[in-house]
């Protein structure tokens, strides 16, 4: 039985915070579990970023009551919601707030009525939901947890208990709900997020301390890789603390911790009343200086630029996409686009979009990033592009929550076709049939992906290995060699028809101005009814981008 018979808001802090860090330790395991053996896995990486959001959010400051500190999560999720599992798990602890308002602590039988609120909510979010996902993880844990309380109502040890032997039963049992998943081998990865995130709590409630778990993590990878590609906090900042005052007791690490939590991520907080380890990716790298020299002297101070370390790893330059405040009336219309290439980039600004947020690809903006840059156009309407399905919910979201803005989210699925919708815009005609014809237009596209194999797998007859080149028509694999002009040209036999007018090629970072020209080229010959026309695009992974229309 657990010693714990009601949970407040300081506990429920130190729930979240086990759940977060176990996460992100596990982020990696997460995101391999993709349906495809492609290079974009994000899963666990968009859950990790959206639950440190909401880390920091109840970490800036002591939240006692219970539904202070729940509401204090669901408005850091909402922030920082990521893709569409980051906007799933933001959804479910929104509608576990709401459940809890006007309570100061809860006891198993709230809490588990909770979660099946939060459960509900993520559901509505979902315009057409399906089983077998993070969703089924979350009813199925939600519903055993009602169960449990009502055999038991005041043991949270066995509650917790129930909410992990069902989760993972269900868990396991996703492949079979989704075919796409057992072809692949795999259960869902944001259920499996999920589970990381609840066995994190459960571990407090068994009487572990934060502390304690985060000591067992760092004990079992010393040394993290830096994410040189999260620029969310830009400087990495290290430094250990030596003759440490007298005064000081464990608590005061404790408390470090917490604060450096509140103004940064990756936080690791190593050592004894000795010598402390301290790094934290934060953009005020002074401020978390000066909270180490309120405990002692300071050594072998580190503070690096990522963006930099990024510009050094890539060996080119990296430019962050500038939105800038107005102070000009605000115009009829503005354009948001969601890009990840230079090319692709370059091309929006072309077509009059007014800011492109950076993200695709294995960097999904946040809520936050899609809703600054709709406030940025100061437009009274605001035409969004995601280009991405898993953009898609956050800036359904970000639309939701824009005031004094009309905003019409296009869904668009890659950056083809939010090419195709805004070229369609209109200035002339009112905004419902601009969004209508973007819509139109962008449903009009084809499109043929060219990218490699992470893993062995097969898929409809298909056998791929590691390292395979592999062509994507509609998110099915059409094609599998080790050529990628080869894999092209016979991808496309699956993408171009009779009717089709015109083929653009799209290419990425890693391919040469010379190899696409002559696949332009090829295809040009193959298909000589269609127009060909050949742009960088500047995608990292995929080699190829080719849109029909």
């Amino acid at each position: 039985m657990s010693q714990y018979k009601v949970i407040d808001g300081l506990l429920l802090r130190d729930m979240a915070m086990a759940g977060s860090a176990l996460l992100e330790k596990n982020r990696e395991a997460v995101d391999a579990l993709n349906v495809f053996p492609v290079p974009d896995g994000d899963t666990g990486t968009n859950m990790s970023l959206t639950m440190q959001s909401a880390i920091r959010e109840i970490n800036s400051k002591e939240y006692l009551r219970l539904d202070e500190a729940a509401n204090a999560l669901a408005k850091g999720a909402l922030k920082g919601a990521r893709g569409n599992s980051g906007v799933i798990t933001s959804q479910l602890l929104r509608g576990f707030s709401k459940a809890v308002s006007g309570l100061d602590k809860i006891t198993p039988a709230q809490y588990a009525a909770a979660m099946k609120a939060g459960a509900d909510l993520a559901y509505k979010a979902v315009m057409k939901p399906k089983e077998g996902t993070i969703l089924t993880v979350a009813r199925v844990t939600a519903e055993e947890a009602l169960l449990q309380a009502e055999r038991d109502p005041e043991d949270f040890g066995a509650l917790f208990s129930a909410i992990l032997a069902s989760g993972q039963d269900i868990l396991a049992k996703t492949p079979d709900m989704l075919p796409v998943l057992k072809q692949a081998n795999v259960v869902d990865s944001g259920g499996s997020g999920l589970m990381y995130i609840y066995t994190g709590y459960a571990a407090v409630i068994e009487g572990k301390t934060v502390e304690e778990i985060l000591a067992e993590l760092s004990a079992a990878e010393d040394e993290e890789a830096e994410d040189l590609d999260d620029l969310t906090h830009l400087y990495c900042t290290r430094f250990s603390i030596v003759n440490i005052g007298e005064d000081c007791e464990e608590s005061d690490l404790d408390s470090l911790r917490r604060r450096l939590s509140r103004i940064g991520s990756h936080v690791r907080v190593k050592g004894d009343l000795t010598r402390v380890d301290v790094h934290v990716d934060t953009n005020q790298p002074g401020t978390a200086i000066e909270d180490g020299l309120e405990l002692g002297e300071l050594i072998e101070i580190s503070v690096e630029n990522k963006n930099e370390l990024r510009r050094q790893r890539d060996g080119e330059p990296v430019e962050a996409e500038k939105v800038e405040s107005h102070t000009e009336p605000q115009k009829d219309y503005g354009m948001v686009a969601v890009s990840l290439g230079d090319g692709f980039s370059q091309i929006f600004h072309d077509l009059a979009v007014d800011v492109v947020v950076e993200g695709g690809q294995t960097m999904n903006p946040s809520i936050e990033d899609i809703l600054s840059a709709i406030y940025a156009c100061n437009a009274r309407t605001v035409f969004v592009f995601p280009n991405n399905g898993n953009v898609v919910m956050a800036a359904q979201q970000a639309a939701d929550l824009a005031e004094n803005v009309k905003v019409h989210v296009i869904p668009t699925k890659n950056v083809a076709m939010g090419i195709a919708a805004a070229v369609a815009f209109q200035p002339d005609v009112d905004d419902e049939t601009n969004a209508e014809r973007m819509k139109e237009a962008s449903e009009h596209v084809k499109t043929g992906t060219v990218t490699y194999a992470i893993r062995d797998s097969e898929y409809n007859d298909i056998h791929i290995k590691q390292g395979d080149i592999i062509g994507l028509h509609n998110g099915k694999i059409e094609y599998s060699g080790n050529n990628v002009h080869d894999v092209a040209m016979k991808m496309m036999e699956a993408v171009v028809d009779e009717e089709s007018e015109l083929i653009t090629v799209y290419y990425g970072s890693e391919t040469s101005e010379a190899d696409a020209q002559k696949l332009a080229s090829d295809l040009g010959e193959a298909y000589p009814n269609c127009d060909v026309e050949c742009h960088s695009g500047g995608q990292p992974l995929y080699y190829y981008l080719i849109s029909v229309e």
